[in-house]
């Protein structure tokens, strides 16, 4: 349970903790008690932990791709590439982006005045949905918002592309077919978990505006929120 990828897994864990601690409990007590209301201070806080959260558990799962290609490309050198020292620059490095992008973004979002309709049309304080609550044009941020989407999505997701490049061609130059099929296995959690976290949040914040209705937002933003936090210890267990 030191090894690595145990460590790693650990921090993905605490994340999707508490990602939903931060979204399901309210929603339920709303939902059980029929007073769908919360302060302006609690829905800042919700769209910076979210913000946070999201962006740190992204950045997480690409580095993680790294760690199955040093295991399956390089695993003489496995110990020296991923020693305690590489772990602790990942977990932090995932950890700092995504505090900063949320702290960022949830200190912005607080200081756009509101004063009409304050009625957020979804079932947590997302930020885009809380944006068009705001009596002042914010087209500009909303720009600087998606720009940063496309980075925090993209640049992690173009690690785990690079990583499983290169472990499919470790893999087809294996003696043995066996050793491929127990190499791809390893890697099987991991792709699935991506998929699901990285399917789900691409559809939500890289679509253009007008093509954006909130009944679709609603329904996917449970898959990253909480049927993947839910699921992926499951996945991960299934090795």
């Amino acid at each position: 349970l030191h090894s690595p990828m145990y460590f790693l897994l650990s921090q993905l864990s605490l994340m999707d903790l508490m990602l939903v601690c931060t979204i399901v409990p309210k929603m339920a007590a709303s939902f059980l008690s029929g007073r769908k209301t919360i302060s302006f201070v609690g829905c800042g806080m919700q769209v910076g932990l979210l913000v946070s959260l999201v962006g740190s558990e992204g950045l997480l799962l690409g580095l993680m791709a790294y760690d199955r290609y040093v295991a399956i490309s390089h695993p003489l050198h496995y110990s020296t590439r991923m020693s305690q020292g590489v772990c602790l620059q990942i977990a932090g490095s995932s950890w700092a982006f995504g505090l900063l992008d949320g702290l960022i973004q949830m200190v912005v979002v607080m200081t756009f005045p509101y004063r009409g309709s304050r009625v957020v049309d979804h079932f947590f304080c997302e930020m885009l949905s809380v944006l068009k609550l705001a009596c002042v044009d914010t087209t500009l941020f909303e720009n600087v918002v998606f720009v940063c989407c496309v980075f925090m999505l993209l640049f992690p997701f173009s690690i785990i592309v690079a990583s499983y490049v290169c472990i499919l061609g470790a893999v087809f130059h294996m003696r043995s077919a066996q050793t491929g099929k127990r190499a791809l296995a390893t890697c099987s959690s991991h792709m699935t978990a991506v998929s699901l976290f990285y399917g789900a949040a691409m559809f939500i914040y890289l679509r253009p505006r007008h093509y954006r209705t909130p009944s679709h937002d609603k329904v996917i933003s449970i898959f990253y929120t909480v049927i993947t936090p839910m699921l992926n210890p499951l996945i991960y267990t299934l090795r």
